[in-house]
């Protein structure tokens, strides 16, 4: 096994000669496998470790004693070692995540602030082949691109996985054979994440009731997605390269990109979604919050009347006008068709796991919708003709019925603002919500949307 990590990690370039790297490490098997492994070839490969533990300030005693088992196995392989106190709980009730999450993005923060204090350039972490297949599947199933099918990249943004090439029942046969012992974390077995009934519940259920190797049968196509997607995105720079108009500040900053929509048209559906993706990130500088509904959103305006437009999260529009597709950034003095327009208020949109019984904010300028639901790029606009809510019991309702229940002067009705997927309406702002789009005990994923801010309006 470690002839097969060592050449996964020449194959890939992870480490170069004089790389300083810190090492992630939990007490688990994979992580103290890496660690050990990564040890035994520092001298080889030319690099310099030190062992990072995150003590989520969860599992009590049981986390104690991971720290402190961590700690004696990096003094006993005579390597620097930090222990770092984080509030989990804590930092997951003040952003509205679930715990998981938090705990991830705070276990990176630490990581890279131990990175740049150790003077680092590389964060290894203990991902094998089995996370790989779990990711794989886990990204199909909840709806995802080329991208996500591509997995667990074996370097990502100073990430490096030297594991990828090993699965479980290696790394646990190797560490069996050094001898070493390692912590069992009780929460790897519990089944209320998605994650955890894949690994344990999904997957042994694939490999004996249909095939034995699909963990490796899951990982090849995976890596044949992850192989097209580098090759789709090429093909979406040289698009940009012939076809993109760029618009900067008097700083250099990009504002706008452009493409004439006469080229995208001609081009396959797949090299326009890739195109798009990439306009889009240009002008976010990333895909938070971006969404196959947006993009197909905005794909739809190609063959849209002039002046047409859409919004897409971080204050970012995308636009049609006589002969482009514009991306761009939401001036505030913009001049828009529709006076209207320019009252539109800002929306922030986030998306995270809903976890069951996580309680909802019950203001009014803050509202959680069922992300899963939507099927069209979300838009801030004005009612158009067509606009529907869902009522209680699944019948609709036309806003504009809607708002003469409401005894809403004619006058005032085109000045409401709503939040609209398609032409079915999700919040009329400062009156009500769509029955459709509530938060149930079926609900996986939440997009909340917050009036910019903080203002209660409605």
């Amino acid at each position: 096994m470690y002839k097969t990590i060592l050449e996964f990690i020449r194959r890939n370039r992870l480490f170069l000669p004089g790389d300083r790297v810190i090492v992630a490490l939990s007490g688990g098997a994979d992580s103290v496998c890496l660690l050990v492994v990564l040890n035994e070839c520092k001298d080889e490969l030319g690099i310099s470790l030190k062992a990072v533990h995150v003590h989520h300030g969860l599992r009590g005693r049981e986390a104690d004693r991971d720290s402190e088992y961590a700690k004696t196995l990096s003094k006993s392989l005579s390597l620097p070692f930090s222990c770092v106190h984080v509030d989990v709980t804590g930092y997951a009730r003040e952003h509205r995540l679930s715990v998981e999450e938090a705990g991830r993005l705070l276990r990176y923060e630490v990581l890279e602030n131990e990175r740049l204090s150790f003077g680092g350039n590389k964060i290894a972490v203990a991902h094998h082949k089995d996370d790989q297949a779990e990711t794989i599947l886990h990204h199909l199933f909840r709806g995802t691109g080329l991208k996500g099918l591509g997995g667990i990249r074996p370097e990502r943004d100073r990430i490096v996985r030297p594991l990828l090439a090993v699965g479980k029942t290696e790394i646990l046969a190797y560490l069996e054979e050094k001898g070493i012992s390692y912590c069992e974390d009780s929460t790897n077995s519990h089944t209320d994440y998605a994650r955890n009934r894949i690994r344990g519940i999904l997957l042994p259920a694939i490999k004996k009731e249909i095939n034995q190797r699909a963990e490796d049968n899951i990982i090849h196509a995976g890596e044949m997605a992850a192989k097209a997607d580098e090759y789709l995105e090429k093909q979406a720079e040289k698009f940009l390269k012939e076809w993109a108009v760029l618009k900067r500040d008097e700083n250099g900053a990009l504002l706008s990109i452009g493409v004439k929509t006469e080229g995208l048209i001609l081009e396959e559906d797949i090299i326009r979604t890739y195109v798009l993706r990439a306009m889009i990130r240009l002008v976010s500088g990333s895909m938070k919050d971006i969404s196959m509904t947006h993009v197909e959103g905005t794909k739809a305006l190609l063959w849209a009347q002039s002046g047409k437009q859409i919004n897409l999260p971080g204050g970012r529009i995308a636009l049609r006008s006589s002969d482009y597709l514009w991306i761009k950034n939401k001036m505030k003095n913009e001049t828009v068709d529709n006076p209207n327009d320019i009252l539109l208020p800002q929306v922030d949109f986030q998306v995270f796991p809903y976890k069951k019984g996580q309680e909802i904010p019950k203001n009014g300028y803050t509202k959680w919708f069922d992300y899963d639901k939507i099927k069209c790029a979300l838009s801030v606009r004005y009612r158009q003709t067509g606009d529907y809510l869902t009522l209680t019991g699944g019948g609709r309702k036309t806003v504009k019925a809607f708002m003469i229940d409401e005894k809403i002067p004619r006058e005032e009705r085109g000045k409401i603002p709503l939040i609209a997927d398609g032409s079915h309406v999700l919040w009329v702002i400062g009156y009500r919500i769509s029955e459709y789009y509530k938060i149930t005990d079926d609900t996986h994923t939440v997009i909340q949307m917050q009036l910019d801010g903080g203002k209660d309006n409605g």
